[in-house]
Order: C-alpha cells, then structure tokens, then sequence
C-alpha cells in the first residue's frame, strides 16, 4: 500500500517524465534503492500519450488544477526546530490557452457510448472565431485558458498508460492487446467508416454515399481507444543518444517502433516530396540532373565537413541560409537543405550549426529505413513507461496519484533530509529529484521560461496523397514574417497506432511568439480546411479535412541553470520537461549528467545480465534471472511493419 512505504530510499524521483524515468532506471541499475512518485493517475507528465476521452480527461483535470489549495497544515508539525520545509506546488501551469474545436458532424439521433462527448454546434463550423460559437460549444475565447468548462468528461486512459499494466505487458504482448482494445472488463469493438459502409447498400445518389461514409463526432468518440495522442511531438534519430540508450540497456525490448516513410516540404502553397536517400536523388523527377549533382556533392561535403575547414571558415559568423547562398546550389537545392534535411530556418542556426544538423542527417540515413526518423508503436509516451519497467524490475517502487506535500531542508548543512507525503509520511534519502512543474511560484520567481505552441488535429486524410494510405511523413513549414518561427508538422497514419482507420493524427509544432492557436492557425489553414456538411458534396476538395483541432501552449523549461531556482538545497536536481526540439537527445543528456552527480564513476544504464551468465549463490542476483527469463524478447517485423531495434541493430552491423 502507498501508506505503507519504506522510510528511507537512496534516491527519490518526483515525476514520471522521461528524463526522470531515465534517471530512476540508472539508479535502480546501479542498485539504489528507488522511490518513484507522481501526483498524476498516468505515467509521463507532459511526455504522457492519451486516448480520445483519456485527453478530453486531461483537459478537465487542468481545468479544475487551476482551485487546488496546498494545504499546510497537514505537515507544518514535523518540521522540526532544525528543519525548514520547501512547499511543492500541487497546481500544474505548464499548459495555458487551451482550445477546442469540434468540426466533425455529430449525428444526434446517434448514441455515444462513451461520456464526455462535446455536442456538435454547426454555428462553429461556419464561424469558428466568433464570440457567439465560442460560448455555445464551450470554447474560450484568447484570454481564457481552457475550453472545456462545462463538459462531463469520462475518466479513460489508453491501456498503455494504465498504472496496473504498464509494468506487466511485454512489447509482443503489448501489440496483441492493443490492437484487440480489449481488457479484462471492456472489449471495443471497430465501428470505422469502411466497417459501417459494408452493411449499408449501395446508394445511386453519390453525395448520400459520401455523407454516409463520413466520419463523425460520435464516432471518434466510439473508437477513442484506437488513438494515443502524445502530448508532446517528437521523433527519434535512428543514430541518435535516446536509440543507442534504449539498444544498450536492453530497454528497446519493451517497443516497438516504424520508421518515418517520407520527408515533405511546403513551396509556393504546395506539398511535396523531398528526396532523401542517393536513390531518391537520382530517382527524383523535381531535380534536373545538374541540381542532383550540386545536391549529391554538397552533401558528400556535409558528411566530412571538418576534414574541409577552408570550405567553411570564413563563412562561421554567418547564418546558414546565408552560407548556402555562397555554396553552388539553386534556390530550389538551398530550400530543400535548409527546411527539409537541416531542418532549420533562415535566421536560426549558424553555419556551423546548419552544417552539424546536415551531417547529423546524413549520419542517421538508412540505418532502420530510408528516412532518419523512428517513430514508437502507441505514441511518444511509452517511451518513459519502458524505462519505468526497467526501474521496476530492478527493484524500484512506483506510486501514482501519490503527490508531495513538502521537501524538509536541514538549516546547518542546507542539504534536503526527506519529503512528507500526501499521508503525512516523512520518507528519508540523500538524493532527491524533482520535475520543474512541482515547483512552487516562489522557487521559481527567476526563472525564465519559454513556451511551446502546440496543435493536435484528426483529419480524413494525408496532407499528401499517394497511392498508400499508411504513410508518416514530417513537414516542415518555414516562417513568413518577422518574429514567428518555423513550423513542424508530423503526420501519423493509423499503423502507428495512434488514430483509428481512415484518420490522420497530425502534430504541429514551434517555438511560442503569442498564444498556440494566433502562432499555428495560419498555418493549419495552409494545409487543411475545417470539416462542414457542405462540403461532403464536394468531391474534388483538395485539401485534408479537419474533424477536431486542440490548440495549447506548454512550458519549456530545458536548459535553465539551477542557480535561477531559489534557496534549491545541493542534493536537489531539477529534471526539464520537454523541450521544442525534434529529437529526444536533451533528454538523455541531461538525465546522463544528472545520474553521473549521484552515482560518479558508474555506468549509465548497463546491459542487464544474461540470465545463462548468472552464478545463483546468493539472493542477490536471483530476482534478476527470474525477471529476465519471463520477459521474452518482442517479435521483429519488417521496416514495412515494425521495428524492433535490438535485432536490426545486429543486422545493421
């Protein structure tokens, strides 16, 4: 029971992100004794994958965060004369300017299984930015922060994120279950657009048809299971810190992953197709064959740049969109290095910059694809879960919902001595790690933080058409005016098991000038149109439709220095929640620098043992060689399907 816990740990992680699940699996690695806890009912924090209706949920819980009062005096009476305490903040405001909108038509005489449905107001179809239609389907206006004031929500996370099995599933069986979306109690049952039109016959009249095949409100509701939509947006360099990580600790074999099949950029309001591998160079029907060799031997150069330096001194002190300009490259060759392969913007990285992130491309090529980019099975969240297994089997204790009223400081060596708990429990270590959000107003008065906007959207179909319609690409969509930043968009068909079948999941991203939705809007109309009946009877719409949209800012609070937190006791570390980048290497780098603080000199998550290689004669090793015999390795698929890294990495080498 989590009244019941042991009084002293060596290590106590407070969060359950990914640089903190990190951490407390080093530790418990290493043999430290872990206790890791989280006021939230889900693993992840901001890192966290939802359901459909698990998010609707998460929008309720920070609405109603924003009246939760620290009580005090439930601890004030153990500290002793000796102590002070350092109250924790039990309201999270990482996430501000939420808004929702609902496009997609909702059938009224349609039942919705699930609670929580919002009901669809066709005034927001028409008009989604007036006043009228904000305050009749419960959207909020700018200077309010959440839009889903007045709706009943049912409490659903995805199965992936449920407490009771996150530490039980192995990755084969994972994918088994999952895509049965069957528990214990519950089984859902598919109800897509194609499953629905089977039993309806055909009719002569085209527009009846299409407004019979399309994909209502009522009906994400129903198949809400069928998505995992991450909170945050990210993808993993095939060579990058995170999948070496995961390969070396052997943790990789709690995932599954798909590599991203196509990379896209966005020229004079189209969508297209960038070559990536020699073979789509040569292959590439945009290029002419003088632009393909300008492009092969520049990147050829990128690949060795340092080996050059003549090629690229003079040039250090200069952006890298001005240095492309000095290189023998077509404006069409400059856009695509720039956007597509360094991914960066004109104003945003130095030559040396633009050149490492070129290189870093390049490097990441053809390793588990044609693309650099993976991609895990369920969504950015299960990332943190995996290595929270790895915590648990080494011996580590999770408690959620189990929050922490207060850090108790010794005023003569001003290092922390314990927490006290939710129950009162005072719970000894010597080292103690906290996310950046459980920080009160008070220690972080001096920090300053950015921000990130971010858009999730459910659309019918691909921002780019092709004959496959499992395609995940990246997108990304540069800046036009002064002041805003670039935008990146991923899209993910529905084999990621992320959206149900006949849906798109698509991600935007960029660093915060005003609130998400005035920072991404503009672009979400580039590439989309809202979902009206209207245009159901248009067959020739050549833009996706938008069926649900979810504007939010989060807090980037990476690579702030520790002295900007007040009074922080020294054997207090601050973990970071997610930052804007693409990859997740800030992440690991920071979780590595911070378990190297408390456990010097040690490997960073070693290999398990090799239960043949044990020698049983203590009781030390034998929970080890048990635990490890009963988790069988994930079955390995093609790059069509999945990806499991352990034996493509053999295969790789």
């Amino acid at each position: 029971m989590a009244d019941a816990l042991p009084s002293e740990f060596d290590v106590i992680v407070i969060g359950t992100g990914l640089p903190e699940s990190i951490i407390a699996a080093a530790c418990s690695r290493s043999g430290r004794r872990v206790l890791h806890v989280d006021s939230r009912s889900y693993y992840g924090g901001n890192w966290a994958s939802f359901s459909f209706s698990g998010l609707l949920s998460w929008l309720k819980e920070h609405q109603e965060n924003s009246d939760i009062e620290n009580d005090s005096s439930l601890w004030q009476d153990q500290i002793l004369e000796n102590e002070e305490a350092i109250a924790l903040s039990r309201k999270d405001k990482t996430i501000q300017h939420v808004e929702v909108f609902c496009y997609a038509s909702q059938d009224l005489h349609e039942d919705v299984e699930e609670a929580g449905a919002l009901q669809k107001n066709h005034a927001l179809v028409t008009s989604a930015n007036s006043t009228e239609a904000a305050d009749s389907a419960f959207l909020p206006m700018e200077d309010e922060s959440l839009s889903t004031m007045n709706c009943e929500m049912l409490t659903e996370q995805t199965p992936s994120s449920d407490p009771e099995n996150v530490l039980e599933v192995n990755g084969a069986e994972v994918t088994g279950e999952k895509e049965n979306h069957c528990d214990d109690k519950t089984c859902v049952p598919s109800t897509s657009a194609e499953d629905v039109s089977e039993n309806v016959p055909i009719a002569e009249d085209t527009t009846e048809q299409l407004k019979k095949d399309r994909i209502t409100y009522s009906q994400i509701i129903k198949e809400g299971r069928r998505f995992n939509i991450d909170l945050v947006s990210k993808l993993l360099y095939s060579r990058g810190l995170l999948i070496d990580l995961l390969i070396k600790s052997n943790v990789s074999r709690y995932a599954e992953f798909k590599n991203i099949t196509r990379i896209l950029a966005f020229r004079e309001g189209r969508v297209e197709q960038v070559p990536c591998s020699r073979a789509d160079v040569f292959n590439s029907k945009q290029l002419t064959m003088v632009e393909k060799r300008m492009l092969m031997k520049f990147l050829t150069f990128c690949m060795e740049y340092e080996k050059y330096p003549d090629e690229y001194k003079g040039y250090e002190d200069i952006t890298f969109y001005e240095y492309l300009k000095t290189q023998k490259l077509t404006p069409n060759l400059q856009y695509i290095v720039l956007h597509s392969i360094a991914m960066t913007s004109e104003t945003a990285s130095s030559t040396i910059d633009g050149l490492k992130a070129t290189r870093n491309f390049l490097h990441c090529l053809g390793r588990y694809g044609n693309t650099p980019f993976l991609f895990p099975l369920y969504g950015q969240g299960e990332l943190p879960q995996c290595f929270c297994r790895m915590c648990a089997v080494f011996g580590g204790i999770y408690c959620l919902r189990h929050s922490v009223q207060c850090l108790v400081v010794d005023k003569e060596s001003r290092k922390c001595k314990a927490i006290i708990d939710q129950f009162g429990q005072r719970i000894i270590s010597e080292h103690f790690l906290v996310e950046d959000s459980y920080f009160s107003e008070n220690m972080c008065s001096r920090v300053q933080y950015r921000q990130i906007s971010r858009a999730v959207l459910i659309t019918d179909r691909s921002v780019l058409k092709t004959d496959s319609d499992q395609q995940i690409s990246i997108l990304t969509v540069p800046a036009e005016e002064p002041g805003t930043f670039a935008v990146r968009v991923i899209e993910l068909c529905s084999s990621t098991m992320t959206c149900m079948k006949g849906t798109y999941l698509v991600h935007l991203t960029c660093t915060s000038s005003k609130t998400a939705r005035e920072d991404l809007e503009p672009v979400v109309q580039k590439l989309f149109i809202p979902y009206t009946e209207m245009e159901i009877e248009n067959e020739q719409v050549e833009k996706p439709r938008i069926l649900w949209a979810l504007y939010f800012n989060m807090r980037d609070s990476s690579d702030i220095s520790r002295s900007c937190y007040k009074d922080l006791p020294s054997n207090v570390y601050v973990c970071s929640g997610p930052d804007c980048g693409l990859g997740n290497d800030n992440a690991v780098k920071q979780a590595e620098t911070l378990f190297q603080e408390i456990c010097p000199s040690e490997d960073f998550c070693p290999p398990p043992p090799n239960p043949e290689d044990i020698v049983l004669d203590g009781d030390g090793l034998q929970p080890e060689a048990s635990e490890s015999s009963t988790i069988p390795e994930a079955n390995s698929e093609t790059f069509n399907e999945s990806t499991n890294l352990g034996n493509l990495e053999e295969s790789s080498e």
